[in-house]
């Protein structure tokens, strides 16, 4: 259990991550650096998202943990829509990809097709957590 101040500090700064990060996705896509920006874009969700389970003191220690408690607690229960819960499970297996399978190299395609899935799923993460604090 975390101090209300310092719990507060770590969620804005995990939100303020996240938009640092879709700012260098958005620096990332003009340089056709496609793997780079599928990471960024990961990395971008699982902050906020990270800072969503703190601010309801979920606990995790793994990636998969992050992408299952937020299955289980925000899309399973409806408090996010079950796209929300898609859009993060893809990232997920697409940076898992770009990271670790030889030869998997995004299109521009690709990329554009998920930027603004991954702008929806902040955004929505986003509006939960002004309204929760």
């Amino acid at each position: 259990m975390m101090d209300g101040v310092v719990k507060r500090d770590i969620i804005n700064y995990r939100r303020q991550k996240a938009h640092d990060l879709m700012h260098d996705v958005d620096i990332l896509m003009e340089n056709e650096l496609w793997n780079s920006t599928v990471n960024r874009m990961y990395y971008a969700c699982f902050y906020i998202i990270s800072a969503l389970l703190i601010m309801h003191e979920i606990e995790v220690k793994t990636h998969m943990g992050v992408r299952q408690a937020f299955g289980l607690h925000f899309v399973k229960s409806g408090i996010l829509e079950s796209e929300c819960g898609r859009i993060f499970s893809k990232i997920y297996d697409k940076r898992q990809s770009s990271d670790y399978d030889d030869f998997r190299e995004f299109t521009r395609e690709e990329v554009e097709n998920l930027y603004p899935q991954v702008l929806l799923l902040i955004g929505e993460v986003d509006r939960l957590l002004d309204k929760t604090m």
